[in-house]
């Protein structure tokens, strides 16, 4: 439960760096919709690009694992698709968009998840 809890963060921090880096990507109702736009994400993570992997999987080969990153662009558009749904004020307004802020979630949910893998090794070793 708390590793979930911890990947929600991360993935509501990523979204909120996305936000501040990436011109085209908007949000407008502070954290609040920052936290659910993550879930959102988190679940379209687990449900759709899965889904989505295995239908181009000739594709992932054919580019070394490269069109993992329009898979993303993909994923972060239907995230702004239900979140529109939804009625969250939380938009991408294009395909660059969507692909420049995948880069920018994928890099910064890598990162977090890393140093704070960390965090744990430390405590386990104490």
């Amino acid at each position: 439960m708390m590793r979930a809890l911890l990947r929600w963060l991360i993935n509501a921090i990523a979204v909120w760096v996305a936000i501040q880096i990436v011109p085209g990507i908007q949000a407008e109702g502070g954290w609040a919709v920052i936290v659910a736009v993550a879930l959102i994400l988190g679940l379209a993570n687990a449900m759709i690009k899965p889904l989505l992997t295995i239908l181009s999987c000739p594709l992932l080969i054919l580019t070394l694992g490269l069109f993992t990153l329009v898979i993303n662009a993909a994923v972060l558009m239907v995230t702004s698709w239900a979140a529109g749904l939804l009625g969250l004020d939380f938009m991408v307004s294009g395909f660059g968009a969507a692909f420049w802020g995948g880069i920018v979630i994928s890099i910064v949910s890598v990162v977090l998840s890393v140093l704070l893998a960390d965090d744990k090794r430390r405590e386990r070793k104490r």
